[in-house]
């Protein structure tokens, strides 16, 4: 017998569920399949909340943020298991799982579980549930998994993905990480504060391109000095099994030995088994779902959001473009676009976080352009916690003075990112930061002492 719903979200992680409740809260009927024992996703069970809480206790345990103010060296105790490391984010995971049940319990919404299949543009059958469902509209959230590159033994117990690095009963002495995307630096970071000695391979000339230039350069001179040692423009060939452990060997013939090896390589689309091309939806390379600005895919009953879409694959993102992709199947005048302007945090040692233009692309894009900055060594609240490595950069619009981009790095840079982000927002200037008023001592006042080193560069001309 055939269920009826007005929404079938295919995925519980956090596109999967705001999606579904954003439907339910205009009082469709709404159910969501979910294949594992519970929902959340990679977000909460395999990648973000565990990835950022193992960084939390590296930075504790290794006492990172203490060494320059009180000559603390501590040594982690080798034994130490990563199962014990994350302890926290099993409480953690429980809690934003109850969360998630109580926020689909609230909104009435059928959690199903089981795997889903497409039978029509608007029937799914769940295998697992032995139940067939239609809808009106089907939204897919199934999220994306490691890509896996060939020349790399898989199935060796040594060569981990970002999904099952965490999973390691216990350090290793040597990590050998491939791929310097934010996965790759981050998990780079995590483990070197831990005392493992770890080497970053990645074929381009610098980390995580997307940072404005300076950032990155400042970031890779932490990460050389947390111990992270970086192969920029250095090409895996492949990856082998020797009797002294691990050999990455590059195409220059250079070889790295390693205790464990991390392929952070990118991602694919969680689209196998879905019946995708049997009912007309558009699948790239990758595996992700060709959708257009509205989340639709070629079938006009079917839509996909999150990170199952590809770029930019940010959580926070995700949930935005299920709520758009919802209120526009439906016809919601509520909720029609995602925003342009979204922050990237980067939760590396030190942490990155960036909005609006780095100052290199708003000059190739013909924009004169003003860049204040401000260094934490010199604010008070940086020196407390001891933090040398940040720094607030802030790049204006010469002519209108206007805030067209912030870059920060340093302690709590993804918090911080957001004062930059409102200022943007509302069109604010240079003379917004010089205005306002921050506490003291705080690691906010940096906004505005950058926007002083900026006011200093416009000139007397240039000043109203």
């Amino acid at each position: 017998m055939t269920e009826r719903f007005d929404l079938v979200v295919i995925g519980g992680g956090p596109a999967g569920e705001r999606g579904a409740a954003q439907a339910a809260y205009f009082g469709k009927r709404v159910a969501v399949v979910e294949r594992q024992p519970e929902p959340g996703g990679a977000a909460v069970h395999t990648g973000t909340l565990p990835s950022k809480t193992l960084r939390e206790a590296g930075l504790f345990l290794s006492g990172y943020r203490q060494r320059d103010m009180y000559g603390v060296n501590v040594v982690v105790d080798p034994d130490l298991t990563v199962a014990r490391l994350l302890q926290r984010k099993d409480v953690v995971e429980q809690l934003e799982t109850e969360r998630i049940h109580a926020n689909l319990d609230r909104h009435e919404i059928e959690l199903i579980r089981g795997e889903a299949r497409l039978q029509g543009p608007n029937e799914i059958e769940v295998n697992g549930a032995d139940r067939l469902l239609e809808a009106e509209f089907v939204l897919l959230a199934t999220g994306s998994s490691p890509y896996r590159p060939a020349g790399i033994p898989h199935d060796d117990e040594a060569v981990h993905d970002a999904d099952g690095i965490l999973r390691i009963e216990r350090l290793p002495s040597t990590l050998a990480v491939i791929g310097g995307g934010v996965i790759g630096c981050e998990y780079a970071c995590m483990f070197a504060a831990l005392g493992v000695e770890v080497h970053l391979i990645d074929p381009r000339p610098a980390l995580l391109p997307f940072l404005d230039p300076e950032m990155g350069e400042r970031l890779a001179a932490a990460m050389t000095a947390l111990g992270v040692r970086l192969h920029l423009e250095r090409q895996l060939d492949h990856v082998s099994r020797t009797d002294g452990g691990l050999v990455a060997e590059l195409t220059s013939g250079a070889e790295i030995e390693a205790d464990t090896v991390l392929v952070a390589a990118g991602r694919s689309g969680n689209t196998d088994g879905l019946g995708l091309s049997d009912v007309g939806v558009e699948v790239d390379r990758r595996g992700y779902v060709i959708v257009d600005e509205d989340f639709r895919t070629a079938v006009p009953s079917i839509y996909a959001a999150g990170d199952v879409v590809g770029f930019p694959a940010l959580a926070s993102v995700s949930m935005e473009q299920a709520r758009v992709a919802v209120c526009h199947a439906f016809g919601f005048t509520y909720k029609r676009q995602v925003a342009e302007l979204y922050p990237y945090g980067v939760y590396t040692i030190p942490e990155v976080s960036c909005v609006g233009l780095a100052e290199d692309e708003a000059t190739r894009r013909g924009i004169d352009v003003v860049a204040g900055r401000a260094r934490f060594a010199d604010n008070v609240r940086g020196q407390i916690v001891g933090d040398r490595d940040g720094m607030v950069k802030l790049v204006f619009d010469r002519s209108t003075r206007k805030l067209i981009g912030c870059h920060v790095i340093g302690e709590r840079a993804s918090e911080l990112v957001h004062v930059g982000q409102a200022v943007i927002t509302l069109d604010g200037t240079v003379e917004t930061f010089i205005e306002m008023v921050f506490n003291h001592p705080t690691l906010g006042e940096t906004f505005k002492y950058a926007a002083y080193d900026a006011l200093a560069k416009l000139g007397p001309t240039d000043r109203v």
